[in-house]
């Protein structure tokens, strides 16, 4: 199905909307570094102007859908079903120091379960995207997650939330020593969709997070899971949306990789 649907068509003009104004923004975010809160208050202001955007898009497309979203209160949906599930600007802090890695992410969630997925990367024009049960893909291209089997050859992902709260940073600094011995190498991108968005592509091999909200990783989730991905929580669990905690790598390597979690 490379072939879009109506409703990732509808999902990918908003983000390409949206994204516009996103991308003179991070142009002019460099001339501010002089003030951190000056800095911090125009990104906040870029923020919610492409949250409204990608809000006013979705709702004339889809009207009888919620909204879960970062910068703002829960919308119920009105079909009692579907809710868009988005975060405007995944990279925040990239974006503050004029990183070119950040993303518009945005998942569909019908009935508790996710449906479909975006995430745009304005800055190299890449638009994941995918549908349950219908593949995954960049642009034109079908994704598929890489085939390492051995966790030593492995280029791993890792990311910390930026809300501290539950986090216990000596465990967290533990699992990334317990990581790094037993891969090939780490990496610290500072965007959970994208993060999921580069297994799905098997441009990495594996990732790990705990503390993330719904829509960090919600759009990701779903392009993991359709590029052949295997997900769970930190602890091997069933992967819950609202739990926090995920695990998703190459179904050769997850085992491993969560072992060296543990430290075994």
């Amino acid at each position: 199905m490379s072939r879009r649907s109506p409703l990732i068509t509808v999902m990918a003009a908003a983000a390409d909307k949206a994204a516009r104004t996103l991308l003179r923004d991070f142009n002019e975010v460099e001339n501010l570094q002089v003030s951190r809160k000056g800095t911090n208050d125009f990104v906040t202001a870029a923020d919610l102007k492409a949250e409204r955007t990608l809000k006013e898009e979705l709702a004339k497309a889809r009207p009888g859908f919620g909204f879960l979203t970062e910068e703002s209160k829960p919308v119920p949906a009105k079909d009692g079903r579907s809710r868009w599930i988005i975060d405007p600007l995944d990279g925040t802090l990239n974006f503050i120091h004029s990183v070119p890695q950040v993303c518009i992410s945005i998942g569909v969630e019908q009935d508790g379960e996710l449906e479909a997925g975006i995430v745009f990367d304005p800055l190299r024009d890449e638009l994941f995207w995918g549908e349950k049960g219908e593949g995954a893909y960049v642009n034109q291209r079908r994704l598929r997650v890489s085939r390492r089997e051995r966790l030593a050859d492995c280029l791993i992902a890792h990311g910390r939330s930026a809300s501290e709260e539950g986090i216990d940073q000596t465990r967290l600094l533990e699992q990334m020593g317990h990581v790094m011995r037993h891969t090939r190498d780490l990496r610290r991108m500072g965007s959970a969709a994208l993060d999921l968005a580069y297994v799905a592509a098997g441009r990495f091999d594996g990732f790990w997070e705990e503390g993330l909200k719904p829509w960090d990783v919600a759009a990701g989730i779903l392009l993991a899971r359709e590029a052949g991905a295997y997900v769970t929580d930190t602890s091997g669990s069933e992967f819950d949306l609202k739990n926090g905690a995920v695990l998703a790598a190459n179904p050769h390597i997850h085992s491993q990789l969560h072992k060296a979690l543990a430290g075994r």
